[in-house]
């Protein structure tokens, strides 16, 4: 019996020559933001409002997919993910959004290093 009352032999055990470790992913913000301000997008996906934003209901639809705004800031959450402000002018709106949220319109895959040239293979 082990000190704590368990039987021994009972629970998981650790074999420390055959464990993994699995590393956690970097925060987002250790590489470069995947948009520069003045960079067109798009949103990918409908944007519902979470509580910010005066006037409307949590969770109504503030934001309709498809929707091209233009970055125009860009911040930090959690010192871990990049926020970019976008200004959707048709919509009348400024949200921020996440890299998985929009897409560039300008040509630069998101991730991409901001005006970093592609090499032809």
């Amino acid at each position: 019996m082990k000190p704590d009352g368990a039987p021994s032999g009972t629970g998981p055990s650790i074999d420390s020559d055959h464990a993994e470790t699995v590393a956690p992913p970097l925060p987002e913000v250790y590489g470069p933001p995947a948009f520069e301000p003045g960079c067109k997008v798009r949103s990918l996906k409908p944007i519902r409002n979470d509580g910010t934003v005066p006037g409307s209901a949590m969770g109504t639809v503030i934001l309709e997919a498809g929707a091209v705004g233009y970055v125009t800031g860009i911040g930090e959450f959690l010192q871990r993910f990049y926020i970019y402000r976008v200004d959707f002018v048709d919509a009348g709106r400024i949200i921020g959004m996440r890299r998985d949220e929009i897409e560039s319109l300008d040509g630069e895959a998101a991730g991409a290093v901001p005006g970093e040239q592609r090499r032809a293979e």
